[in-house]
This record gives C-alpha cells, structure tokens and sequence, in this order.
C-alpha cells in the first residue's frame, strides 16, 4: 500500500472540506484500488500453493537449458 501524506482545505471554521495528493500518491492510490477490486473479482478462482508453482517453474526452466 502507498504511505500518503494529505493536505486538507478546511472551511472558515478549521472543519477539513477536501483533500488534496500528489499527482503520484493520486496515481498510487487508484492503483491500489484496481488491485484490491481484482482481488475480490477473484476470491472464489481456485488456487496452488507457492511450492507447487515454485516447483513446476523450476522444472520448466531447468528442462529448457
């Protein structure tokens, strides 16, 4: 996740109205949203352990050789 440092624009009475990012840390954070919204679309995908994927990789490329 993106460390973010907002700034605030508050009202005449010291109550915080918007924010305000850097374009980068703006950019980071929509990121970050499409990663999670993809996360959720593929919660119920079935999945393989790191061992097995680790393994059958390994083998893959120690046969190209």
């Amino acid at each position: 996740m993106t460390q973010v440092k907002p700034q605030y624009l508050v009202d005449e009475k010291g109550r915080k109205r918007a924010v305000v990012l850097s374009i980068r840390e703006y950019q980071a954070l929509l990121d970050d949203l499409r990663d999670m919204a993809l996360m959720a679309q593929r919660r119920n995908e079935p999945s393989e352990p790191w061992e097995e994927v680790k393994q059958r990789l390994e083998a893959r490329w120690l046969n190209i050789e």
